[in-house]
Order: C-alpha cells, then structure tokens, then sequence
C-alpha cells in the first residue's frame, strides 16, 4: 500500500505504508530527530486500481475521504534533493484517520477540519473541494500505478514548524508541565486524532 502525496508546490511522492498513523498512538521521536514540521492533508483512499486516470473518470477511483496531517522530520528538511523522501520515512508520520466520510457528503460539510497544538487552533480548513481529489488522482496515476487500497494526501499548506525537542527541554528544567505536544484534529465538531509528540 502507497501513501501517494501531492505537495502545495504540485509535485507527487510516495511514503511507505510504515508510516500509516491510524490508532492515536504517540509519537516517539527517535534520538536523531529534534523537530517536527507538519502539514495538514485532505486524503481518499483508492478503490479501483488504474493508471493514466483522465480526470473526468477520477471520481470514480475513490468512494471515501477524510482529514489528517503528516510530519516531516525537520532535522532532514535541508533544502537538498532527497531532503522530502528522507523526512517522510519515519514510522506513525502520517496521520490519516480511519474515520472518513463518503465522497458524495465531505463536500457538503458545514464544520471545518481544525488542527490544535496543546489546546491551541494552528490551522482551519475552507469549504473541502473533493475537486482538489479528482485532480490529484490524474495527475499522480500519470506517474504511479494506482491500487485498491491506496491512499492519496493532498497537502493543504507548506510544511510548517510544529515541536521541537529544545522547547521540550526548556519546558522540563523550568518544570512547566504545559508544553505536551498534543495534537488533536476535529472535523464537523467531532474528533478525528489525538495523539502526543515525545522526545
């Protein structure tokens, strides 16, 4: 199974299925790890294998859909060529939730997809355009086979800053309990994830 990204800059790029989140389990970051960026995802998982999908037959390649989030190791994000494909591979990165919602209703959602960090909204979503999909599916299977089972993320917004192991260790030698790392996402008011970073 491929976890298929569309990036905000248009490019397409594959994680392994070892980084699939789905269950809230924490995020232990390893010792070479010291930061992590984050990028909200509009994501469908594939039902109909295909190649070269012409973007009127799109719709047809997916039946659900959801919110999540991936992160990006930001120690690894250094400008280079492999810097994405480097910063993507580490295991419980991508956070794509079970919970999704038919196709045919996500665009009719009155509620927003909200991201926290500790308590605090860090990004809002506007009005899901499943359009946004379609188009992803065209163009990433003009480079990628699709499969039945498959997921397809679409990043709605630049990978930005959102833990770090030295504001971690501030936090604990001034004894501050405040600082968890906790990220939580809703969608129409209900949960969707929650789940804590640990360094």
């Amino acid at each position: 199974m491929n976890i298929i990204v569309k990036t905000t800059s248009g490019r397409c790029y594959c994680r392994p299925d070892t980084t699939w989140e789905r269950e809230d389990k924490d995020l232990f970051s390893p010792d070479s790890v010291n930061s992590f960026l984050y990028t909200p995802v509009l994501f469908a998982r594939i039902c109909k294998a295909g190649k070269c999908v012409g973007r009127k037959f799109a719709e047809r390649y997916y039946e659900s859909a959801g919110y999540g989030l991936l992160l990006y190791a930001g120690d690894l994000m250094d400008g280079s060529p492999l810097s994405i494909a480097s910063a993507s591979c580490l295991d419980h990165t991508s956070v794509l939730p079970s919970a999704m919602s038919a196709r045919t209703a996500l665009g009719n959602a009155q509620e927003p997809f909200i991201l926290y960090k500790d308590g605090k909204e860090i990004f809002r979503s506007g009005k899901t355009d499943t359009g946004m999909i379609e188009s992803a599916i065209s163009e990433a299977s003009s480079f990628v086979s699709l499969r039945i089972g498959d997921m397809i993320a679409i990043e709605l917004a630049e990978p930005a800053a959102l833990a770090d192991r030295e504001a971690q260790s501030d936090a604990d030698r001034t004894g501050t309990s405040m600082y968890r790392n906790e990220i939580r996402g809703t969608f129409r008011g209900e949960g969707l994830f929650c789940f804590n970073i640990i360094f």
